[in-house]
């Protein structure tokens, strides 16, 4: 694929640039390398840091800069004396303006362009504004060979029809072609819509057996009729019916019996402030920016009802409303949700019950973006029940209240996703992964499901329910049992003494896991004290909370994972940067050493609580021993500065698989490892955590997994303790083979501490 070098005299205006850019990308991530001002703050252009960036962003297919303005031309051309001759070839030097080029340019790389039609889109990129504000001459040089209109017809054979999803198919693949393509349903004579826009796509009332027409004109018509064709002989994606929610990939997340009517979040009307609009750009900036963060929002899921929902925040027919609204003096918040409400109803006055139903879709989404433009948070359940969602926050799983929520059911999500684990420390019954159609179950239906087994049944009959009943009676009793030797030591039959500790991110849940037993806190997640909030902690504040922590587990060790952001885990107050995948990326120790104030800040905080209690420190995402070694400077400067603590043990989590691999390497600077499964299992099978279609791959104690926790064990031998704390210290099945390879403390969520102390007195 080709890359991108951005070269600019501001780095703040390159890093905004790409980052907009990047939302524009609907195929492969593009490597976009910047190149931009001497630092933060000082305007100026470095043609080493060019030819570095080149060479960076060269992947072997070459690579386009595009520049701004000034010496930032020289500089480029005095980047490519310094870079080798075969590679000086593969770069391009464009002329297209800065923002528009680099948008242009990023969508043609990420769909395999070569570098040639890279650089053509990129000097193209003026183009749209050009035919808008009457420019023809220059837009004339641009404009395609139209050839003549061609026609087809073909059937839809959707059991639903053509609704959102397959909609989305469709207008998803006619936009990969460069032609002008718009449709029809024949069989009802309706008038001609863009194919470009969903929702005039999906409101033709398609139903199965249905004739769509469909018309094209421009260079590539022909190919993108026989695209449509080709589409629906496969029924637009859909091949098969698809399946009802008990019968879906579900998957344990939380274990219990949850019964309980469907309960849904109540999504309150939001109100709209009546104020006039600041002026059409800053309101258009205002809604941009809202779309961005909802995309973001729907990004995180999977699942083809999110590419729907996705496909709706670009929807030209909705977007073009919008905009001419706001264009007649309309504010963002108004314009935005009238043309929504349009949409909606154009959905509610079809006759087709299936379709009909879309308008929530619509609806779901409007009120997405009308939150990030009003700065209101997502709304919480009311009443008491199952709560049903496509997806949960660990922010909104930490709002859950345990005593009304009997259960939580996912249409999306994985079991070791942070809302998961979260979940199963507040020790809340929950199913994820059981598909978008369990979104379609009515509110105050009964539901009843299993989150030991993933069992979801919808509505079940009375002789299902007294089964779920008398399975969660079982469950009581055998919880009862292991909680009457909860305080007891876990000791396998052949005498081996086996810690079972607590995952914990708050001091109440340290009180959760004193009152199950808990040997240590195994992990405490301190980003908890980082999140969700505009400044980092202080160092007296993260005293008093690790302090506390101490207090509610009696004085026993504690562990303190220092900061693991990223990712999935954003700081707001430490902006990431544009990152093509962020879970390879700059997160973990990564990011603190990145942040040293930060950091040193956090190391003061642990140091000053370990000379009055038992603490572990850990150090989460190690790859290298620079790494590593870089961290316990810090750590030697904080207790240089606070005085040495009497029993500080210093750890690091492995999570990579090079870092299991040469587990050796570490040995002679930590006292003990920590295996998190959880991330060791989605880097080394290279399954996304969050992604319920691959769900599969992360149950259970994967083989491959093990043979990486054989050889951090043999690494270790008999002077370094290994741990596990990801979710797979707490499946029973797993544990004897854990303790046989040579783990000598399992950490899990604090309500399965006896239950895990169980498994290990069985072994």
């Amino acid at each position: 694929m080709v890359g991108l070098v951005v070269v600019c005299h501001s780095r703040p205006l390159a890093r905004a640039a790409v980052a907009f850019a990047s939302e524009m990308a609907q195929g492969e991530p593009v490597r976009i390398e910047v190149a931009a001002g001497l630092d933060d703050t000082t305007f100026g252009t470095d043609a080493v840091a060019i030819s570095e960036a080149v060479t960076a962003a060269d992947s072997g297919d070459g690579v386009v800069v595009l520049m701004d303005l000034g010496s930032a031309l020289l500089s480029a051309e005095l980047a490519l004396e310094m870079i080798d001759d075969d590679q000086r070839e593969r770069v391009v030097l464009t002329a297209a303006p800065l923002v528009e080029g680099l948008v242009a340019a990023t969508v043609a790389a990420a769909t395999g362009a070569d570098r040639a039609e890279v650089a053509a889109e990129a000097a193209a990129g003026l183009l749209g504004k050009q035919t808008h504000l009457g420019d023809q001459t220059a837009a004339a040089e641009h404009q395609p060979t139209v050839t003549a209109e061609v026609e087809t017809t073909v059937t839809v054979t959707n059991p639903h029809g053509l609704h959102a999803r397959p909609a989305a198919r469709l207008v998803t693949e006619v936009r990969a072609f460069d032609a002008r393509v718009e449709v029809r349903n024949a069989t009802t004579n309706s008038a001609w819509v863009p194919a470009s826009s969903l929702t005039r796509v999906a409101t033709l009332g398609l139903l199965k057996d249905h004739d769509l027409g469909v018309r094209a004109s421009g260079p590539q018509a022909q190919a993108v009729l026989d695209r449509v064709t080709a589409l629906a002989a496969e029924a637009f994606g859909e091949t098969e019916a698809e399946p009802e929610p008990e019968a879906a990939g579900n998957h344990a997340a939380s274990p219990g019996i949850g019964i309980g009517p469907a309960l849904r979040v109540h999504s309150a009307e939001l109100e709209i402030p009546d104020v006039p609009s600041r002026g059409a750009q800053e309101e258009q900036h205002r809604l941009d920016e809202a779309l961005a963060e909802a995309r973001r929002e729907i990004g995180r899921l999977s699942g083809p009802i999110f590419e729907a929902h996705l496909m709706l925040l670009e929807d030209d027919d909705l977007l073009t409303d919008a905009r001419a609204r706001i264009a007649r003096g309309e504010a963002a918040p108004p314009a935005w949700q009238e043309a929504a409400a349009r949409v909606a109803t154009e959905f509610d006055a079809l006759t087709d019950p299936y379709l009909r139903g879309r308008a929530a879709d619509v609806r779901a989404v409007a009120q997405q973006v009308l939150r990030a433009l009003l700065g209101v948070r997502a709304p919480t359940p009311t009443g008491e029940g199952v709560l049903i969602a496509a997806d949960l926050t660990p922010a909104e799983v930490v709002a859950l209240d345990p005593s009304r929520i009997a259960g939580v059911a996912l249409a999306d999500g994985s079991a070791t996703s942070h809302a998961a684990i979260l979940l199963r420390t507040r020790g809340i019954p929950a199913v994820v992964g059981a598909g978008p159609q369990l979104l379609d179950v009515p509110a105050g239906t009964t539901v009843a499901l299993d989150g030991s087994t993933g069992a979801i049944e919808i509505d079940p009959g009375r002789e299902v329910l007294e089964e779920f009943r008398a399975r969660a009676d079982s469950q009581r009793e055998r919880r009862t049992e292991a909680l009457s030797k909860a305080t007891e030591r876990a000791v396998t039959k052949a005498g081996v003494t086996i810690e079972v500790g607590a995952n914990i991110g708050s001091v109440a849940e340290a009180r959760a896991a004193n009152e199950n037993g808990a040997d240590l806190a195994g992990l405490v997640r301190t980003e908890f004290l980082f999140l969700d909030r505009d400044s980092a902690p202080d160092v007296d504040e993260q005293v008093a909370v690790y302090r506390g922590i101490a207090e509610a587990l009696g004085g026993r060790r504690i562990t303190l994972r220092t900061l693991d952001a990223g990712s999935d885990k954003p700081l707001p107050y430490l902006p990431p940067p544009a990152e093509a995948n962020p879970f390879l990326g700059v997160r973990g120790l990564r990011q603190s050493l990145a942040h040293p104030a930060m950091f040193a800040e956090q190391l003061l905080a642990i140091v000053r609580v370990a000379r009055e209690t038992p603490v572990s420190i850990m150090f989460p995402m190690v790859t290298t021993v620079d790494e590593l070694k870089a961290a316990r400077r810090m750590l030697d400067e904080a207790m240089a500065a606070e005085g040495k603590p009497k029993d500080l043990q210093v750890g690091m989590m492995v999570e990579v698989p090079a870092a299991a691999l040469r587990a050796s390497t570490f040995t002679p600077y930590v006292d003990f490892f920590s295996v998190g499964t959880n991330d060791l299992t989605q880097y080394t099978l290279a399954s996304e955590r969050g992604n319920a279609a691959l769900a599969y791959l992360s149950s259970g104690l994967d083989p491959a997994v093990a043979q990486l926790i054989d050889e951090v064990c043999r690494a270790a031998g008999d002077k370094i303790l290994v741990a596990v704390c990801g979710e797979v210290a707490a499946d029973e099945t797993a544990v004897p083979r854990l303790i046989s390879a040579g783990v000598r403390e399992l950490s899990v969520a604090p309500p399965s501490v006896p239950l895990v102390k169980q498994a290990v007195r069985a072994v």
